[in-house]
């Protein structure tokens, strides 16, 4: 089973931390230690840098700053960049976009709730219930006090700010234990306080009784303004008798009537009652379950196995995830980090178990990780940005490919031209995070105006060397460079200036398609790609240099294989840092040819990593004194290369592109068909976006697997949709579609966009497929051929309409102004697709 969409989604949604606490100034006597370990004590902590959980998470912070890894190098760092700096890093990597913070736990130099509204989209308040209380009875009223004063106090106390606050926390089980009872008699409750009082400021309440009466006080206001009540149990610091925080000893509380509809959640898993836990809320509906502090407190298996137990009776709608962060940012970065690993490798297991389908298993995420929070809190976030595997804000990144380190020098900006060309500007690592970062770099808007022969603007594309937009990094597209030490690298948008896009922008272009295709159909599209690559090697021609293919080996060639393996094998090296999967990969028909298959995931991402991977290649190539050419056409006597990208459609996880069961001849859903059939029928005017060099069209020629005519078929490798039902799928359904007339000249970007348009087209008019060609379509009568060069493909694309009103009418003017470019001038300069090896 293929877990990438589940990795996937889980990497992208943003996270509800649903119980967290104040983080302190640099100068706190709160040793920086404490982020480590619950320990206490001179001697206790003396021991705390030995336990597992202490050595993995000094490591992975030292990691993401780029620091020696040691509680030293961490904290001279954070002293060095400053609290602010630290902060944002730990947040932005850690991805939370809903904050809930506890602000009664007393901590030196605590900073307020207001100064973490920079952290996160939404910062909420929980208030806890015995430091209210404690606060009260600090100040002094005439007469002292008396329960009937101090029960009016707190009750009015707590309705004052039930609006301000999105729920109740009880530190109980620190106090007097778990064994709550809800009918406490006054008498004793009087007596409480009486002591409570005897021992005079600070006041620290700890008798039971009195514990006891202020929570079902809070219960009761609780209940009535509808606020949640979290409660601690399980582990803690040596303060709490773990023997009284098992929460089967609320049984009293949760069978008394009056507070069966009072929401309570039982945090930090009940660690080591996860168990017990699990069984209190398969029974009580008013139970739920949080599994911070756990998280990222135990080794890596008590984690996993602590998540699990959580899972084994409670429903999955009543888990929740918090990072019980505290203090310092790093341990909001760890809680998170530990969290989406963990909470993967779980769900991975429940599928391969059969406990979960893959979609169940993909919503069950989203609702860990935010939507069963949002639900529960009533936090005012639009769930929808939660949900949605297209949302811009939580573009899917790796949390350890954040991991950057402090010493690198450049970091490069790379984007695609309407050309199909990758392109760089480099600038230093401080420039980047000081300014570049959030207000990008400037670029004429000529910068989409170029062909693959000049690097001017083209006549007839609207854009000129007058303008500038800025080229905003997406973060979350941020990587160390595998073959260059001590750079990085990210891909941009262009913005007309900060946050706002502009319209040429072939990222945005594929954003927006793909946000009609969600809006209109609730379909996201996938999409894999296949690269063809020619390695050739410099050779000395009577005094001059031309670069030749390194060998004449035949298709799938162990020889050719064998001889290339050191590179291959760096290539694969590479791309497995950069988180992307490789499928398979072989010796081609082509002279020096391979082909490297890339994992299927959803767009844009896929998009993004064609273009890593293309660096990738090309640099590994270099780097062993090759060079690595995706040109369609190297040699016109020899087999082409192309980018053949597999098209499916998903829907809440799941794959629809497929027919369920024996619904469809051809094994294709109605869906599928009609979004299949779209790109079918607009495939002359896609050709201008996805073969868009003159040299394209020498590679789409029959019987060259490239796909020259008009049709579709079943593993037809010769027409250019290809229905495939590859491995793992069961015989006579399709999983997936292949466009072969896609070449490495394309931008990927605008490729994808105009698939996708011309599949929302086929989804608006119900298009049907013709019927489908299972031999060489050069042996069938009447079917036409595609564009036999991309004059032709032009002129079908300035007869689309539909494509220009879903991709945008200036960028396509731009497009059909750099193709013109392209054809006057190799029409001119014959020999000139020979030096497009140094171009792509």
């Amino acid at each position: 089973m293929e877990f990438s969409e589940l990795r996937e989604a889980i990497e992208k949604v943003g996270l509800v931390d649903a119980h967290a606490h104040n983080i302190v100034a640099l100068d706190s006597s709160f040793s920086f230690i404490n982020a480590f370990t619950e320990a206490t004590g001179t001697a206790a902590l003396s021991f705390a840098p030995h336990s597992l959980s202490f050595k993995r998470n000094v490591r992975e912070i030292a990691e993401l700053y780029g620091c020696e890894n040691s509680l030293k190098g961490v904290e001279e760092y954070r002293r060095s960049s400053g609290l602010e700096s630290s902060s944002l890093k730990c947040f932005e990597a850690a991805r939370i976009s809903a904050l809930l913070i506890d602000d009664g736990l007393k901590l030196d130099e605590k900073l307020g709730i207001e100064w973490h509204r920079s952290l996160a989209p939404f910062v909420g308040r929980i208030l806890r219930i015995e430091t209210l209380a404690e606060e009260i009875l600090d100040s002094e009223i005439p007469d002292g006090w008396t329960l009937d004063k101090f029960t009016e106090a707190f009750v009015t106390k707590l309705k004052s700010v039930a609006d301000k606050i999105v729920g109740l926390k009880s530190i109980a089980a620190y106090r007097s234990g778990l064994e709550i009872n809800t009918n406490v008699a006054r008498k004793d409750a009087e007596k409480g306080l009486t002591e409570v009082l005897r021992d005079g400021n600070p006041t620290r309440i700890a008798n039971k009784s009195l514990i006891d009466y202020i929570f079902t006080m809070s219960l009761e206001v609780s209940l009535s303004f509808d606020l949640p009540m979290q409660i601690h149990t399980g582990f803690g610091d040596k303060d709490l008798d773990l023997r009284l925080s098992n929460p089967l000893h609320l049984r009293m509380l949760l069978e008394d009537e009056r507070f069966s509809k009072c929401r309570v959640v039982l945090l930090h898993a009940s660690y080591p009652f996860s168990k017990e836990a699990s069984y209190l809320a398969s029974v009580y509906p008013q139970v739920y379950l949080d599994f911070g502090l756990a998280i990222p407190k135990l080794s890596v298996q008590g984690m996993i196995s602590s998540v699990k137990e959580l899972l084994e009776l409670a429903p999955i709608k009543k888990v929740m995830f918090s990072t019980d962060g505290y203090a310092f940012p790093e341990t909001y970065y760890l809680g998170a980090k530990k969290a989406r690993e963990c909470l993967f490798s779980v769900l991975r297991d429940a599928c391969i178990d059969g406990d979960l389908t893959l979609a169940e298993a993909i919503e069950a995420a989203k609702d860990i990780f935010a939507l069963n929070a949002i639900k529960f809190y009533k936090i005012n976030v639009d769930a929808n940005a939660f949900s949605s595997k297209d949302t811009v804000s939580v573009n899917p990144v790796k949390i350890e490919s954040r991991a950057l380190e402090n010493s690198s020098s450049l970091v490069r900006v790379l984007w695609v031209d309407t050309s199909g060309q990758h392109r760089c500007r480099a600038v230093p690592l401080k420039r980047f995070n000081d300014i570049v970062r959030k207000n990008g770099v400037g670029l004429t808007h000529a910068s989409m105006a170029m062909c693959s022969a000049t690097d001017g603007p083209a006549d007839e594309t609207g854009l000129t060397g007058v303008g500038e937009i800025r080229l905003v990094p997406d973060v979350t597209t941020r990587k160390k460079i595998p073959w260059m030490e001590r750079q990085e690298m990210v891909l941009a948008d262009m913005h007309l200036r900060p946050g706002e896009p502009w319209e040429y922008c072939p990222r945005e272009a594929l954003r927006r398609v793909l946000k009609v295709l969600k809006d209109e159909f609730n379909l996201v599209m996938d999409a894999g790609f296949e690269n063809e690559f020619v390695l050739l090697k410099s050779v000395s021609w009577e005094g001059k240099e031309e670069w030749v293919p390194i060998d004449s080996t035949p298709y799938c060639s162990t020889a050719a294989f064998d001889a290339a393996s050191p590179i291959l094998d760096e290539i694969v090296g590479a791309l497995h840092s950069l988180d992307i999967t490789v499928e398979q990969l072989h010796a081609e028909a082509g002279k020096g040819q391979f082909e490297l298959a890339m994992g299927h995931t959803t767009c844009p991402l896929s998009a993004d990593n064609l273009i890593y991977t293309r660096e990738v290649i090309r640099a590994i190539a270099r780097k062993h004194g090759l060079l690595a050419t995706f040109v369609p056409k190297l040699a016109l006597d020899d087999i082409g290369s192309g980018s053949h990208v597999h098209i499916s459609l998903l829907r809440n996880g799941e794959n629809v592109f497929m027919a369920s069961g024996g619904s469809s001849k051809h094994g294709i859903s109605s869906i599928g068909e009609e979004f299949m059939a779209g790109v079918l029928h607009h495939l002359p005017s896609i050709l201008a976006f996805t073969a868009p060099i003159p040299n394209s069209y020498h590679r789409i020629q029959p019987n060259t697997w490239s796909g020259a005519y008009q049709c579709w078929g079943k593993e037809n490798r010769e027409a250019p949709l290809r229905t495939a039902c590859p491995p793992g799928i069961i015989d006579g359904l399709v999983s997936n579609f292949e466009i072969k007339s896609f070449d490495a000249c394309a931008n990927p970007y605008l490729g994808l966009a105009a698939i996708g348009a011309a599949g929302i087209d086929g989804l608006r008019k119900h298009l049907r497929l013709p019927e489908p060609i299972d031999k060489n379509p050069s042996l069938c009568a009447n079917l036409s051929r595609l564009p036999q060069s991309l004059t032709e493909s032009l002129e079908a694309l300035k007869k689309d309409s539909v494509l220009e009103d879903l991709i945008g009418e200036k960028l396509l003017v731009a497009i059909k102004g750099v193709r013109k470019a392209e054809i006057d001038y190799y029409s001119q300069n014959k020999e000139a697709y020979k030096q497009l090896i140094h171009r792509y």
